[in-house]
């Protein structure tokens, strides 16, 4: 049943970056509040607990044991997504989780089935698969308008390591509790978008190097992906750079397209498009976007509804991570089924 004062949610840990962003959004959203606040770090839990007027759970237990707590966020460093989150799930409550769901497949597997054993609801957060570009892209490739596709590449980067974002101790520096530094970061959101468009890779190699010697781990990296067909991804995240675009670039032997480049939304060209359009062009009717992740996951659970960013998507991402840094560490190729 609906919560007539919002549905009651659980902040577990305020260690991402974008952990009180995700704290807005619950505190603004009509439907959504904050009853109560755990982290791993007693200190940085407290000070949230006391910004934003709630309790402070010193143990994970009591804030899944809250009587009021229906969902919890989890922006634990993460590692610790797997314990958080499977905790959450025998307690039956409905899980939102910033990326990376985990960081090995079997790990996402522990908690896909720890959700779907309690019936609870489960939404990775991956923005960019909500917009219209995005999708706009998806149906053109599930319509075969790029004809084969042959190359796709996407990129992502920022100064992060030149600048020093992070405190020297951070988790975010740390191999063990991130799993990975500007890939495992950053290179997320295109390598789900990736996932998304082509489906399954065959295979992947990855090389990451240290550019800066800020932390002692990967600040720049690309991965290169082999699909079905002969099509080969290409995916460069970094934190020793100082901008530039950030789209997607698809090539097919019937038409191409630019998305999310400066300039224009959509840029697409060849026999695919042309013939409605005389040339190069930039779509105007683009498809609506998605609701944002933390909405589809609050009606998910009041109303019932399917979300559009589907569980398993939250594993797809982990298989291509785990495949690229393994790939990266024996200097080999690694082929799927990754396990």
């Amino acid at each position: 049943m609906p919560d007539a004062a919002g549905l009651p949610v659980a902040m577990l840990s305020f260690a991402h970056t974008h952990a009180h962003g995700y704290a807005r959004q619950v505190q603004e959203n009509p439907r959504t509040r904050i009853a109560v606040v755990w982290d791993e770090d007693p200190t940085r839990g407290a000070e949230a607990a006391q910004r934003y007027g709630v309790p402070f759970a010193p143990r994970l237990e009591e804030a899944l044991a809250h009587p009021e707590v229906r969902g919890v966020v989890c922006d634990a460093p993460s590692s610790l997504h797997t314990e958080v989150l499977v905790a959450a799930a025998r307690a039956g409550k409905h899980l939102f989780t910033e990326k990376v769901l985990a960081l090995t497949v079997a790990e996402c597997d522990r908690i896909l089935e720890a959700a779907r054993a309690a019936g609870v609801r489960l939404v990775v957060s991956m923005p960019q698969l909500c917009e219209p570009a995005t999708r706009w892209a998806k149906a053109a490739l599930d319509q075969g308008l790029f004809g084969q596709v042959t190359a796709i590449r996407t990129r992502v980067g920022h100064s992060a390591a030149l600048d020093r974002w992070f405190p020297a101790d951070s988790w975010f520096g740390d191999a063990a509790r991130a799993g990975g530094g500007a890939l495992m970061d950053l290179g997320c959101h295109p390598v789900y978008r990736m996932r998304h468009l082509m489906g399954e890779p065959k295979s992947v190699m990855a090389r990451m190097t240290n550019v800066s010697g800020s932390y002692p781990i990967d600040d720049n990296g690309m991965v290169l992906l082999e699909f079905a067909g002969g099509a080969l991804g290409v995916i460069e995240a970094s934190w020793v750079q100082r901008g530039g675009p950030e789209g997607v670039a698809i090539y097919g032997t019937k038409g191409w397209a630019l998305i999310d480049y400066p300039g224009a939304p959509i840029q697409c060209g060849g026999e695919a498009f042309t013939a409605a359009h005389g040339g190069r062009l930039v779509p105007g009717n683009l498809p609506k976007p998605w609701r944002s992740p933390l909405q589809q996951w609050v009606e998910a659970v009041l109303d019932g509804t399917e979300p559009d960013l589907r569980p398993e998507w939250g594993r797809h991402l982990t298989e291509i991570m785990q495949g690229a840094y393994l790939s990266d560490r024996e200097r080999r190729e690694v082929r799927w089924p990754i396990v």
